[in-house]
């Protein structure tokens, strides 16, 4: 595998390392090569990011490399979150908000484990909406990101605290989780609806 070569796995590494990212010892052990190389692959791929004017680029944190947006483009993030609509969310969206919901604080991992797949994606997702967020770091192995829902998840759903969340069978059988979670959302849409009612009512008398 040729300079790069090299380059191209790191980067498509830390893309599925997400935001807990990979150090140079991580990096060196994939690609099989000594840690100061690994280091010096990360400093011209960074190079190469900024010099081609991509949308990413690879910072270092805590000692670990990853793969982030430019801190410039936010206000296009901004607009892309602007309405947290449910609507939009994918199903695998839906299932990570409601283990965030009853399980937080929780790491990416734990949601995976859970889930039984990938979460980077629908974290992004979650967190671009304004509908979860980093609330700790974890006391483990890389410091990973612990989850926690946000005020805008609870005034979407009309929820004071995250307690008045309704009693869920979520976690109990694993091979129902999609079900489930569907059953979740329209009860707390139901919820939703009947307390924007009796608002109304009230405002109107």
């Amino acid at each position: 595998m040729d300079f790069q070569q090299m380059k191209s796995v790191i980067e498509g590494l830390l893309f599925v390392a997400g935001d807990e990212g990979l150090d140079a010892k991580q990096l060196a052990e994939v690609l099989e090569q000594n840690t100061d190389f690994v280091r010096d692959l990360v400093l011209d791929l960074q190079g190469d990011l900024r010099a081609g004017k991509r949308g990413l680029q690879i910072i270092e944190l805590a000692g670990t490399y990853q793969l982030t947006t430019l801190p410039a483009h936010a206000p296009y993030f901004e607009r892309l979150a602007h309405s947290p609509s449910r609507s939009s969310l994918s199903q695998a969206a839906l299932e990570t908000l409601a283990i965030v919901a009853y399980k937080q604080p929780i790491t990416r991992v734990e949601i995976e484990e859970i889930r039984g797949v990938k979460a980077d994606r629908a974290l992004q997702t979650l967190v671009a909406k304004d509908l979860i967020q980093e609330v700790d770091r974890a006391d483990a192995p890389g410091r990973p990101i612990l989850y926690g829902t946000t005020r805008a998840f609870l005034d979407y759903f009309a929820l004071s605290s995250i307690e008045e969340l309704p009693e869920s069978s979520l976690f109990q059988n694993d091979e129902s989780l999609e079900e489930e979670t569907r059953l979740l959302f329209e009860k707390l849409d139901a919820e939703q609806t009947e307390q924007i009612t009796f608002e109304d009512v009230s405002d109107s008398e």
